[in-house]
């Protein structure tokens, strides 16, 4: 609940940067490392906008692999089954590069545009 609340208030403080906008879609980055549940994620972030001004607003989730880099041979990959050693040269000497991540990534807005109801045709 407290991430939703976080990604939430992320949306408002960007749109009072840019009055005359709605927001329409917002995506984060979740490193598998991070331990997000991204289904327990969608449901508070979609209980929280319920009957909310910001009621339209689509979560979109990335989820990031872990990745290393290798000391030996700068060599960068996606670790599998736990298994850091590099894959080009077999040193264990590796470092974690991401996978661990928590961003937000994009935020999709939409200008207001002004109704022409009301008004007279030519």
């Amino acid at each position: 609940m407290g991430i939703a609340n976080s990604v939430l208030d992320a949306v408002r403080t960007e749109m009072g940067r840019h009055p005359g906008t709605y927001p329409c879609k917002i995506g984060v980055r979740i490193g598998e490392m991070a331990a997000i549940d991204q289904d327990a994620l969608r449901f508070c972030f979609e209980a929280m906008i319920l009957e909310t001004d910001l009621s339209s607003l689509e979560l979109a989730i990335e989820v990031c692999p872990r990745r290393h880099r290798c000391q030996a041979c700068a060599r960068e990959f996606v670790v599998r089954d736990y298994d850091s050693r590099c894959p080009q040269c077999a040193s264990l000497e590796t470092v974690c590069i991401s996978g661990d991540e928590l961003e937000l990534a994009y935020l999709e807005v939409e200008e207001y545009e002004p109704s022409a109801v009301g008004e007279k045709s030519s």
